[in-house]
């Protein structure tokens, strides 16, 4: 036992005091939550000057004050942060408008005391006053609302109080602030570093209480009490020493720090004698006799031994557990990272056996925290990285037993000449700090072997590593080397391996120069090399040059084992010799037309990757290689194999996307071994057989072939591999599955055919006891299979298929996770069905349509489908966002959030987005603001969850430019990380987003290096994530952002479909493979199945996720009229003018697509429903009174070309639907054909119309309107009763003179609950179908049967000759009248709205 004597100690680290963490749960990241009605008081207080030794004193700041708003608030565990409308009260909103360089922030932790108003002067940085408010809470409040500006000082902020100010990002470390820094600047910094712009915006978010999940004040540093127990343990106890009971017991101050047990000679002293027992490889043990006691002994025969009694049960415990780490080890080792230290405890070094320090993710200072460091007198190991060091611990240098640093992701900018005394130095980690030169005295650690330099600034090797004759390992990746000269290679014979990557090396020089027989391993992928001649490098074995611009490689094959040369754009691969070591080849994704002669030759390859090329033909060698086991040669232009094939022991054969008619008919025979076979994408039309006899060899257990044109006859080839495990049969001709055949693979385990024409699936399948996953969507089945009674299904894909029912069994398998029944329009579940399936984890059925206002349903420009499907890791970890109508206006939104491996985020953003979005278009109509803040601000409201996970996120908003009402609609993407969306327009890919990876964008990747991130060998920041920009990590911050990408396109009518996926989706599938694939799918829902399907059968095992949204938006619903003359428009009639006159004040009614429609029962008269259905054309109006005379039409606008101006009405699309509870129209029947624009279900018979403007005329004058000698005559006559105010003419067949009147009182359109209830109303845009295939919305209201009660029904299907036409005697005169008749706007519907000028004007093309 040793005893140390020791000078008076302060209490630095309080001993057995536990400070109280100053934010209860702050520790955890929780911020403190307020009450809804959190009040606010201020009053002034007294001065209380006293010096601040953390801070600066009072005098220094003298007069200066600051407005402090403290609220006493209940801490909440389940809130994160503040709610956004109660953080902010009229005090502080008041002071925010003053300047954009004022703002508040919010700071937790103790009680903070401020200056007096009274001050006679105040600095730019402070406030008018200083308040305070008073406390009502006996503990005081937790929070404190300091309005302040961008000037001010945390030495303003700490004046009059003790603690000093502590800055936490992220929920991660705390640091204390220095004096001279500004809080609300640096919070401000941030924010503009996230992606905010507008100064006015960066003060409303700095206000934000929730951004304390990411940027934090303390007053005093919290700390939890586990913390402190890890960093030391203290307290006074009862103790006694040694094992017998000579000794008495006597109260003694006690400590555990590092790896010894301290106890003070004295109680509650510590001056004199401290008694050391180090615990290393000792005991602890339970003393059973006494209540709470503890024996602690050291190692050794030598060893002593204490026993401590602890006051309570608790101590007893944390005691127990911290020491029983200690004993554990058999070396001294302390771990001290993440605990955001300044300075070591002075207790530490008492321990003087500690060989093992981690000092790493602290904040300790080289002139301070480390100017004790050569008291460790037996330290080996030392890791000082992440600790914001500016120079170099000179106290490092005088620790000569050390033989392995770490100061990796400092700011260190030069390395001290006494870095030559660490003569023991073995590995010395300088890794992501802005280093440019080494000294010469580094040269004189000669152990050196291993020296890291990645991510610095260096531009040239540097000398010194020429004479570090130990050295066998260089790390300079991240660096800016421009030339790689070979004889510095060459006179560095120690060096084996050299990692260079992430330069931009564009050349390398060779010289005269010998072989280079040292350099074993040589990294050079991520840079600028266009050639490449490394053949003076005999000796190398490993080769990264991955994703450079290499046409032409030159190689030494002596010794080579490992080539990766994928990406690149390679035509010619040279390596001489032989390479007869060569094991592992990659060239994929380059430009080679042919496989290398030499690789045939290459006795000892194992795997070859030759896919992404243009490679027509395999050499018959390479198939017949005895030692070949996995052979990629998918995406190339292969018309066939080899058709001689010797005995090989090909493993996994990847031949999808090529031209390829058959297969060997002697592969499966020859190929032994092969376990996996994928030959999806091709033409394949049969498949060999895989043995000459009954008892097949076979040992495939995964078979690939979705996409070729296999039909029935290929499936008894099947079952001679019994041992199959997956079958993927998707998209071919299959009609049927033979259960005798499926009944031999009794291991299967996962099967797709999807996308066949199967009508049933064979009820042998209940022979696969191990199937876990079916998925047959896209078929033709009408009979629920018999899969509910395998003991481990899983998933079950039916949808998009044709079912009716479902045969239920008793009890569902316990297994059973997912259910997909979507897209079976004839499916009708019970009660009793769904009861029972709502105990499954996911259920996908079609959502019934709630009645409505407006049974039409959502507009029909747009409509989507998408599919989710899990990995092999069974969890699905991204979510979907698909609105076909979204807000009040006629908007669409669409989004995918891909979580990589958490599934957290991805359902917090799909939950959040659309109403964050709802916000941010209440502020700004300009498309990069408001998606650029929807991420922001949704990347902020993921509070805790968002520190450490994080997602990827692309989102699609369709709706017209609010600036330009005559525009068509427009689409903003905005996407982070990779996930992309691609717009199909006239059958081409137009890709809108942008890859925010390391290896696909260079502008992200030299920002991650300018920042000094650490990229690791797999290419990820920090070794986490691929991506440079997503929602969450914070914690990743300022290498990591939430800044979208935004792009905004006007759609046009060449605009097909969109395409929203996550990343696995673009890696397995082109932009063009994409396109065609589903772009003749008539149904979204099948055709983003069909892209999910495709990914998984070409070899994908993660999660995937499409949305398909079809584009309606044609020319062809056009109806515009310039000058009274139609746009030409293809397939649609020219439009008809109707007049209708009604002295009564005419009403509003919507569209179908505004979610309000009208019911028509069997009392209301055509003419009603007429002159309803006109005046959908109506837009955001009162109701207007029309006088006598029609207003010449000068310009007619549909909803696709909407008039800017305000005193042109414009014209909205409509779809009217007639509900009848009886199916008495006929349009049920299987033996009629239906008729475009009439939907029925057996129930309801829906019309689908084109509605237009109508022109009004008033009472008393007669006016008549015509289209051509097609379309519909409307007449108006004084001769009519003053009850039918309209008159419909109609030719059918010959006889062109029968008329049929309608009547109806004008006074009951007024009492409408459909048109008075939604005057004033801005209507959306309907869908449109081609007019002369459809219904008129008049003659099948004329005609339907009046019923007492209920709805009528629209009649059957009329004659297909009818055809409602202007007789051509009559256009002239129609012409002539339509000229002398006009309608001037009536004096009291001018003074109800200034705005419209001239009469409306209402028309409709039918």
């Amino acid at each position: 036992m040793a005893e140390v004597t020791s000078p008076a100690m302060e209490a630095e680290a309080e001993a057995g005091k536990r400070a109280p963490c100053a934010a209860g749960l702050a520790n955890e990241g929780i911020a403190p939550a307020p009450g809804p009605d959190a009040a606010v008081t201020v009053e002034p207080v007294s001065p209380q000057p006293k010096p601040d030794p953390g801070c600066g004193s009072s005098s220094a700041v003298a007069g200066r004050g600051v407005r402090v708003l403290k609220r006493n608030m209940k801490r909440n565990a389940s809130r994160s942060c503040l709610g956004k409308k109660s953080s902010l009260g009229a005090r502080e909103k008041e002071w925010l408008k003053g300047d954009i360089r004022r703002g508040c922030i919010c700071i937790h932790g103790k009680e903070m005391v401020s200056l007096n108003a009274s001050s006679s002067t105040s600095s730019p940085g402070a406030l008018l006053s200083s308040l305070s408010c008073s406390s009502s809470s006996s503990s005081g409040p937790d929070l404190q609302l300091v309005l302040c500006s961008t000037e001010t000082t945390t030495t303003e902020l700490c004046t009059q109080d003790k603690d000093d100010l502590y800055l936490q990002l992220h929920g991660d470390l705390i640091r204390r602030m220095n004096p001279d820094e500004r809080p609300l600047q640096i919070l401000y910094d941030y924010l503009a570093r996230l992606g905010f712009q507008d100064p006015v915006r960066i003060q409303e978010e700095g206000a934000m209480a929730d951004l304390s999940c990411m940027i934090r004040y303390f007053h005093g540093k919290p700390s939890s009490i586990e913390q402190l127990d890890r960093i030391l343990l203290s307290g006074v106890f009862n103790v006694r020493k040694g094992k017998t009971q000579l000794h008495k017991w006597s109260e003694r101050q006690v400590i555990l720090c590092g790896t010894c047990l301290i106890v003070s000679s004295v109680k509650e002293c510590q001056m004199g004698k401290m008694h050391v027992l180090p615990l290393t490889g000792g005991k602890v043990e339970e003393v059973k006799r006494r209540q709470y006691c503890l024996m602690f002994s050291s190692a050794g025969q030598q060893g002593q031994t204490y026993h401590v009694i602890f006051d309570s049960y608790p101590e007893y415990l944390r005691w127990l557990r911290q020491a029983s780490k200690v004993v554990s080890q058999r070396i001294g080792t302390v771990d001290l990272s993440c605990y955001s230290l300044e300075e070591l405890p002075e207790y530490l070094f008492f321990s003087q056996d500690i060989t093992h320090l981690n000092l790493r993710h602290n904040f300790m200072q080289a002139d301070a925290g480390l100017c004790n460091l050569n008291r460790f007198t037996q330290l080996k190991s030392l890791n000082l990285s992440n600790n914001k060091l500016t120079t170099f611990p000179a106290s490092l240098c005088e620790i000569s037993t050390l033989t392995e640093v770490n100061l990796s992701c400092n700011r260190i900018q030069n390395i001290p000449e006494e870095i030559g005394n660490l003569q023991n130095l073995q590995t010395f980690i300088l890794d992501g700090n802005c280093l440019q030169s080494l000294p010469s005295e580094l040269g004189n650690l000669q152990q050196l072997t291993h020296l890291g330099l990645s991510f610095n600034d260096f531009k040239v090797i540097p000398s010194v590593c020429e004479i570090l004759t130990a050295m066998d390992k260089l790390s300079m990746a991240g660096n800016h080397l421009q030339t790689l000269v070979m004889e510095t290679l060459g006179r560095m014979t120690h060096i084996k391996q050299m990692d260079l990557r992430l330069n931009s090396i564009r050349s390398v020089v060779m010289g005269n120069l010998e072989a280079i027989n040292h350099i074993t391993y040589l990294d050079l992928r991520d840079n600028l090399l266009t050639d490449l001649d490394l053949s003076v490098i005999a000796s190398i074995e490993h080769l990264h040059c991955e994703r450079n611009s290499l046409t032409i490689l030159t190689l030494s094959g002596f010794s080579l084992r490992t080539l990766y040369v994928g990406s690149n754009q390679l035509t010619t691969l040279s390596i001489y010799p032989l390479p007869g070591q060569l094991v592992h080849l990659d060239l994929s994704r380059n430009r080679l037309e042919s496989v290398p002669d030499w690789v045939c030759d290459a006795k000892k390859l194992e795997l070859l990757d030759v896919s992404h090329n243009l490679i027509t033909e395999l050499p018959m060698r390479l198939l017949c290689s005895l030692s070949l086991q996995k052979l990629l040669a998918g995406h190339n232009h292969l018309q066939s194999l080899p058709s001689h094939l010797e005995h090989t022991p090909l493993e996994v054969f990847d031949v999808q996307h090529n031209q390829l008619n058959e297969l060997p008919e002697f592969l499966f025979l020859k190929a032994l071994n092969l376990r996996c076979l994928n030959v999806s994408a091709n033409n394949l039309e049969s498949l060999p057989p895989s043995s000459d006899t009954e008892d097949s060899l076979s040992m495939l257990q995964e078979l690939y072939l979705t996409g070729n044109n296999l039909t029935d006859k290929c499936v008894p080839v099947l079952t001679g591999h019994p041992r199959l495990r997956v079958l993927h049969m998707a998209y071919n001709r299959l009609q049927s599955f033979p259960a005798s055949k499926l009944s031999k693979l009794e291991l299967l385990e996962e099967l797709n055919l999807s996308g066949n024409k199967l009508k049933a699936v064979p009820t042998t399948i209940t022979n696969c006891k191990r199937l876990h996953t079916l998925i047959v969507h896209s078929n033709s089945i009408a009979v629920f299979p018999e899969i509910l009674h395998l003991p481990e299904i899983k998933l079950v894909d039916l949808s998009c298929n044709e079912l009716t029912e479902i045969l239920m069994p008793e009890t569902l398998p316990a297994t059973l996770q997912e259910l997909d029944l979507a897209g079976n329009t004839n499916l009708v579940l019970d009660h009793k069905t769904l009861e029972i399936f709502s105990h499954i984890t996911t259920l996908k059925i079609d959502q019934k349509p709630v009645p409505t206002s407006d049974p039409a349903g959502a507009p029909t420009f747009w409509s989507h489908g998408y599919s989710e499907m899990a990995g092999h890791r069974n969890k699905l970890c991204l979510s979907v966002l698909a609105l076909d109508s979204f807000g009040d206006n006629l908007e669409a939104l669409y989004g995918v959030f891909d979580g990589d491996r958490n599934v957290e985020i991805p359902r917090l953003l799909q939950c959040t987005v659309g109403d964050v979005l709802v916000e941010e278009l209440q502020q700004s109509n300009v498309d990069s603001v408001y998606m650029t803040h929807t991420f922001l601000v949704s990347h902020r409201k993921l509070g805790m969850v968002g520190q450490k996970l994080g997602s990827s996120a692309v989102l699609c908003h369709i709706r017209r430019d609010p600036s330009d009402q005559s525009s068509y609609f427009t689409l903003t993407v905005a996407n982070v990380g990779n996930s992309q969306v691609v717009l199909c327009r006239d059958g081409q890919p137009l890709p809108l987003s942008k890859v925010f990876s390391l290896e696909q964008c260079v502008e992200e990747l030299e920002r991650v290096k300018q920042q000094k991130a650490i990229i690791t060998e797999d290419n990820k920041v920090n070794g986490v994530t691929c991506c440079t920009r997503l929602l969450g990590c914070t914690y990743l911050f300022p290498w990591v952002l939430p800044r979208p990408h935004v792009h905004t396109i006007s759609l046009t009518a060449q605009d097909e479909f969109l395409i929203l996926g996550n990343k696995t989706l673009w890696e397995n599938l082109s932009y063009a493979e994409a396109i065609e694939a589903v772009r003749n799918v008539p149904d979204p829902l099948a055709a983003a199945k069909k892209l999910c399907t495709l990914t998984q059968s070409y070899g994908c095992h993660d999660n995937v996720g499409a949305v398909v949204v079809y584009l309606s938006i044609g020319e062809d619903n056009c109806t515009c009229e310039v000058h009274g003359v139609p746009l030409p428009s293809p397939g649609v009639f020219a439009p008809v003018n109707m007049l209708v006159k009604d002295s009564a004040h005419y009403s509003v009614t919507p569209s179908s697509s505004s979610g309000i429609a009208s019911e028509f029962n069997s009392e209301m008269s055509a003419s009603e429903v007429s002159s309803e259905v006109g005046s959908t054309a109506s837009d955001e109006q009162p109701a207007i009174s029309l006088e006598t005379g029609a207003v010449p039409r000068s310009e007619r606008r549909c909803s696709l070309h909407p008039s800017s101006s305000t005193s042109v009405f414009q014209r909205q699309l409509s779809s009217a639907t007639f509900s009848s509870n009886h199916s008495d129209n006929g349009l049920d029947s299987d033996d009629d054909q239906p008729v475009e624009g009439v939907i029925s279900n057996g129930s309801k018979l829906e019309v689908e119309v084109d509605i237009h403007c109508f022109q009004f005329k008033a009472p008393g004058n007669s006016t008549v309107s015509q289209a051509r000698d097609e379309g519909l005559f409307v007449s108006m006559s004084e001769d009519d009763s003053p009850g039918t105010y309209l008159k419909v003419q109609r030719q059918n067949g010959m006889n062109s003179g029968s008329l049929s009147t309608i009547n109806k009182e004008g006074s009951d359109l007024k009492k409408s609950s459909s048109a008075s209830n939604l005057q004033g109303k801005k209507f959306s845009n309907g869908s449109v179908v081609p007019l002369e295939k459809s219904h008129n919305i008049i003659e099948v209201a004329t005609e339907a049967p009046k019923k007492k009660c209920g709805y009528f029904a629209a009649p059957a299907q009329p004659d297909p000759d009818d055809q409602l036409i202007v007789p051509p005697d009559l256009e002239e005169e129609v012409k002539e009248q339509m000229k002398q008749h006009q309608d001037p706007v009536s004096e009291a519907e001018s003074e109800r709205d200034n705005r419209f000028t001239q009469q409306e004007v209402y028309d409709t093309a039918l």
